[in-house]
């Protein structure tokens, strides 16, 4: 069993594909009673001996619809609560992962990723399992029917439903072999995309731009290429399925009319495989939703199969809520064997503050990992309170650290919703008095709604400025003593750098504060500033 089967739930998809078959059935039932009863209504027999048949062709019609209806109520339910289950767990074993074992994408980036790929898993109930459970009862139920009124017709829809399942089964293969490649392409053109939105200036400044674009063309073209490639197997599907459903109406039409059945019957007979059909051309969207989902399945496995970087063998609990925090000749690297930062000594007090300073690659990020409780050294110790690091529960450390980094998220939601994930439990009242501390008093005095106004998509939008000030009122309304600021003012202007600064060292008076930092504004106000210098990384 892989990691993501572990925690996704095994539900039982028998009573929904029996709901399924039933509606499928009755679609079959349908379409072969009305076949005999106007073919019998044809020869005008006594109106008495078509009731039955007319009294089921209603019966089949409203059966279609009903059993169909419960199918849905059934499969939907299931894999909507599957979905919860399964996020709410994977949610929880990233955590640990997280950001040491992320690779090069940024957290939203991977937890996108993760919610696409999460839901073709779970799916796969609705869109391969069902239909192919349904898809089963009505052919069973064909082939009896066939088959009592004629053995050798039961044999032709059984030997073609043995075409169809091999031909699904080759269509299969095929959107199998396509999925990664198809994977592949559609990530460069992200990346490509993302390139050209977000960093046009600096491209244009380096007249980089022609080349950026040509790797954009490149990429729709694979792309493009992949995406035919992916569509061969459904194609088959669909157009073996069609070609196979023709050659059976024929062969069960030359077997009909070579019988000593009646032609009421010869037309039933004839008409069940186009019924036949209906039941089974879903099987081209199964195919391609189990390929889907198997890619999917590796994907999330393999990020969800990694040793974490943090070993939570602890369970000690910290002494105080106003630890102090020592490094002691610290060494850390985000692989084994490579040395990011260190070694770094480093005393945090109660209510110290430290800025930390460096070039690109000199580590400041990795050292703030590791106070963070995100990444263990490799050599060193880490201390709290005088306890080694490693002794603690490592969620109860991180419960004492608040992290502001470079670019905070803003959720499409409402100010309040977008703070009280901080500090559930917080009032309106702390909540604004957040704000205030934090610079944002007359940003909110402003606000049509207040704390019910929406920000990001569809709502207000936020500045750099305002966007990292509401980072740090989460970081004040979560009540913690120690808070890491990563680069929190890397994208603004001098001016509003300055001026967040400012407001980040009222905010957190009182509490210990490292900020790591490429620029000077504010950190006059630290107590050190510990310059790194660059670190070997082998």
């Amino acid at each position: 069993m892989t990691v993501l089967e572990s925690v996704v739930p095994r539900r039982r998809d028998a009573l929904a594909g029996a709901w399924g078959g039933l509606a499928l059935t009755s679609g079959v039932a349908l379409t072969a009673t009305s076949g005999w009863l106007i073919v019998r209504a044809a020869e005008r027999p006594v109106i008495l001996t078509l009731l039955t048949a007319i009294v089921g062709v209603r019966a089949f019609g409203m059966a279609r619809p009903f059993f169909r209806h419960l199918e849905r109520l059934r499969s939907h339910d299931s894999a909507l609560s599957d979905l919860a289950t399964a996020r709410t767990s994977v949610y929880a074993a990233l955590i640990p992962l997280t950001p040491a074992r992320l690779g090069r994408r940024s957290r939203s980036a991977v937890l996108g990723g993760v919610v696409d790929d999460l839901t073709d898993v779970v799916e796969a109930h609705v869109r391969v399992r069902v239909p192919v459970l349904s898809a089963t009862v009505a052919a069973l139920f064909a082939v009896l029917l066939t088959g009592a009124l004629e053995p050798i017709a039961g044999v032709v829809v059984a030997v073609w439903m043995l075409l169809v399942a091999l031909t699904s089964r080759v269509g299969l293969a095929l959107e199998r072999d396509a999925q990664p490649l198809l994977g592949e392409a559609r990530a460069e053109v992200s990346r490509a995309a993302e390139l050209v939105a977000r960093h046009t200036p600096e491209l244009q400044a380096i007249g980089a731009t022609g080349d950026v674009l040509d790797r954009l063309d490149r990429a729709h073209a694979d792309l493009a290429r992949a995406l035919g490639r992916q569509s061969r197997g459904r194609a088959l599907v669909t157009g073996g399925v069609l070609a196979l459903t023709g050659v059976a109406t024929i062969v069960m039409a030359a077997v009909a009319t070579t019988s000593s059945l009646s032609p009421a019957v010869v037309a039933l007979l004839v008409v069940v495989p186009a019924a036949l059909a209906d039941a089974v051309l879903p099987l081209a969207d199964a195919v391609r939703a189990q390929a889907r989902a198997e890619q999917s399945l590796s994907r999330v496995d393999a990020l969800l199969d990694q040793t974490p970087a943090v070993a939570n063998a602890g369970s000690g609990q910290p002494s105080s809520r106003a630890p102090h925090l020592r490094l002691e000749g610290v060494v850390a690297g985000w692989t084994d064997g490579r040395v990011d930062v260190g070694p770094v000594d480093l005393d945090l007090p109660p209510g110290r503050r430290i800025g930390l300073v460096g070039a690109n690659g000199t580590g400041k990020s990795t050292l703030l990992a590791v106070l963070a409780r995100a990444l263990d050294p490799a050599a060193g110790r880490y201390l709290i309170d005088g306890r080694d690091v490693t002794d603690l529960d490592a969620d109860a450390v991180r419960d004492l650290l608040a992290i502001v980094d470079d670019e905070p998220h803003i959720f499409a939601a409402d100010l309040r919703a977008n703070l009280v994930l901080a500090q559930p439990d917080t009032s309106d009242a702390e909540i604004i008095a957040a704000l205030r501390v934090s610079g944002l008093g007359t940003w909110l005095a402003g606000l049509p709604a207040g704390l019910d106004t929406r920000l990001g998509a569809g709502g207000r939008g936020v500045s750099g400025g305002e966007r990292a000030r509401l980072a740090l009122a989460r970081a004040v309304l979560s009540g913690r003593p120690v808070i890491l600021l990563d680069e929190p003012v890397a994208h603004l202007d001098h001016a509003t750098a300055v001026s967040v600064m400012r407001d980040v060292w009222v905010a957190t008076s009182g509490r210990t504060v490292v900020v790591v930092s490429h620029r000077h504004e504010g950190l006059d106000a630290v107590d050190e500033v510990l310059e790194l210098s660059p670190t070997r990384k082998d």
